[in-house]
């Protein structure tokens, strides 16, 4: 179950004697490398103490929606933002009933509705409750809007009751929430990802570099491998570990990028640029450390290849998305890089945002093709990594 690695899960828990499993979940999930936050209602908390889930995940436990400190900074609203999906494992009749009618008198209800990511609810309930016509019109409500309702088992329930009702087993649950990452809209393409700074060395102990952390290229393999694609990501120096099921190739300079690239694409269906390539680098590097003998040095600098556009213009059947890092008139620069590099599509972002550049954990940006422009809003790297590969498979699957 790879596809949880990194993926960043809230686990609700609701008020039902199923509460129980939840700790079973929630170690479960953690164990396949996601990271886990849990909320729990007013009434979860009579069954499995708080304490208990921070002890497994590591994190606070969120319970209050109105938490003074919290709420400083929106807390409902960065939750909802943070996570790439939400599980609420049991979801209550009374839960789903709130759900279904867009409430928000607690906090899970309210992040719920603030979330635009996927939202995953396990009933567990009295069979009576289940079959009631009011509690399959709130079931049907919500899969019309999108939810995934992972229908509850039969069998003796606490009551002494027998039939369906009972929560889900938590293998099987956290086996659902892999599958969900794994979308297949890529299966079969071989997709070619440059990710990070290059270095461009001034002598054996400096070079020209930049601030890339390569956590929006190492995303997007990660998202790629889980819509099922072949993957090769072509790195710059990072302290990130590879994505599974990927491969690396490790480079330092612009030319051993350009060298890999070049002949990972010979076989590939689409190039994502996301690398940060220097624009120049050394003209003459010196086979010595420059010494420090006087108040101003001068270097000579020329510059590096355009990866994006060679590999354009040599592979006239590759899908093409360059990245374009601005700091002002972003749509402009942006549609003037697409049309001068002959890209299939473009990613813009503004750089000069300290809540969405360089070694952030979130982004925001536009995706520009010849057809169109959208706005990809603020979310964390690896939702708008799944976004950015459902508006690719949408482009060359149609």
């Amino acid at each position: 179950m790879s596809s949880l690695s990194q993926k960043r899960i809230i686990l609700g828990i609701t008020g039902g004697i199923a509460a129980y499993k939840s700790a079973e979940i929630a170690r479960r999930l953690q164990d396949h490398g996601a990271e886990v936050r849990v909320i729990m209602t007013d009434s979860a908390q009579e069954f499995i103490r708080p304490l208990t889930l921070q002890a497994l995940t590591g994190k606070p436990v969120h319970t209050d929606l109105l938490d003074t400190k919290a709420e400083a900074a929106m807390g409902h609203i960065e939750l909802a933002r943070w996570a790439d999906a939400i599980l609420v494992a049991p979801a209550t009749a009374n839960f789903m009933a709130a759900l279904s009618q867009g409430t928000a008198h607690d906090l899970l209800t309210t992040v719920c509705l603030a979330s635009s990511g996927k939202i995953i609810v396990a009933p567990a309930m009295n069979q009576a409750m289940w079959s009631q016509p009011a509690s399959q019109q709130n079931i049907e409500s919500l899969k019309r809007r999108g939810i995934t309702i992972l229908e509850p088992d039969n069998g003796v329930q606490a009551c002494g009751d027998i039939g369906p009702g009972r929560l889900q087993q938590p293998d099987v649950i956290v086996e659902h929430m892999a599958s969900i990452f794994d979308s297949g809209i890529l299966s079969g393409k071989q997709v070619v990802i440059t990710a990070g700074p290059t270095r461009e060395a001034i002598d054996p102990v400096r070079y020209i570099s930049n601030h890339s952390s390569g956590k929006m290229g190492y995303a997007l393999a990660s998202a790629m491998t889980d819509a099922g694609a072949s993957v090769t990501l072509i790195s710059g120096p990072v302290s990130l570990q590879c994505p599974d099921r990927c491969e690396l190739i490790s480079v330092v300079s612009a030319d051993d990028m350009l060298a890999a690239a070049s002949l990972a694409v010979k076989k590939a269906d689409i190039f994502i640029s996301s690398a940060a390539v220097a624009d120049y680098r050394v003209t003459e590097v010196a086979s010595q450390k420059i010494k420090k003998k006087s108040d101003k040095m001068s270097l000579n600098l020329s510059k590096t290849p355009d990866i994006v556009a060679i590999l354009s213009e040599n592979n006239p059947n590759l899908f093409v998305v360059g990245f374009a890092a601005e700091t002002e008139q972003v749509e402009a620069h942006a549609r003037e890089k697409l049309d001068r590099k002959q890209l299939n599509a473009i990613i813009a972002n503004d750089v000069s945002r300290m809540d969405i550049g360089f070694n952030s954990d979130d982004n925001e940006a536009l995706w520009i093709d010849a057809d169109n422009s959208q706005t990809l809003s603020k979310k964390s790297k690896a939702q708008l990594a799944r976004e950015i590969a459902v508006l690719i498979a949408n482009k060359i699957n149609r």
